[in-house]
């Protein structure tokens, strides 16, 4: 049986912050109505999805991320708020927002740019950095947007990491945690 699988580079977050929004993750789960929460070890900064990536495409794009993002420093990113995607009432996609980072931009575009060129047909809506934390509301009632301010009682102190490696990821639908990490790329 021939699985389908996907591909994507992202920023990848460490176990340490994991393991924190791990316990956020928990007490929301309690009060949040979503169909799927992402497990904790899925936790990640999407910077570019490939989708069913042909091995060629794939290995070309891994060259130019790897030759644009040499010499690439690290950074810091907090993890500053919560967030949807979809309707106000019935949100697709729950999430972490993280503050505004001009590095982050930066890298986004260099591995944004080095798949392109790599010939991927790539997402065109603007790049919004988030956390996916949980898909499709199921709760009887009407999604509340005050439940996005809970994020200050759950974590009352900034929640920093430091930004040192991209990943291509490679998608497992059939496994939990689903994303296998398949190439690293160091930021110094």
């Amino acid at each position: 049986m021939n699985k389908q699988t996907h591909f994507f580079f992202a920023i990848k977050i460490p176990l340490e912050t994991k393991l924190i929004m791990k316990k956020s993750t928990e007490k929301l789960i309690e009060t949040l109505p979503f169909s799927r929460w992402v497990h904790h070890e899925d936790l990640h900064i999407t910077l570019a999805f490939l989708g069913n990536a042909p091995s060629e495409k794939l290995t070309s794009a891994m060259e130019n991320v790897q030759a644009t993002l040499s010499g690439s420093e690290g950074f810091m990113l907090e993890i500053s708020k919560l967030g949807i995607f979809g309707k106000l009432d019935s949100p697709r996609i729950f999430w972490a927002d993280t503050k505004e980072s001009n590095e982050l931009q930066v890298v986004r575009k260099k591995v944004f740019t080095a798949c392109l060129d790599a010939g991927f047909q790539l997402e065109t809506r603007p790049f919004k950095p988030h956390i996916t934390l949980a898909r499709k509301w199921i709760g009887d009632k009407p999604f509340q947007q005050n439940l996005l301010n809970v994020w200050a009682e759950l974590q009352p102190e900034p929640l920093l990491f430091n930004v040192n490696e991209v990943v291509l990821y490679q998608t497992h639908l059939d496994k939990t945690p689903k994303y296998e990490e398949k190439t690293i790329y160091k930021l110094e």
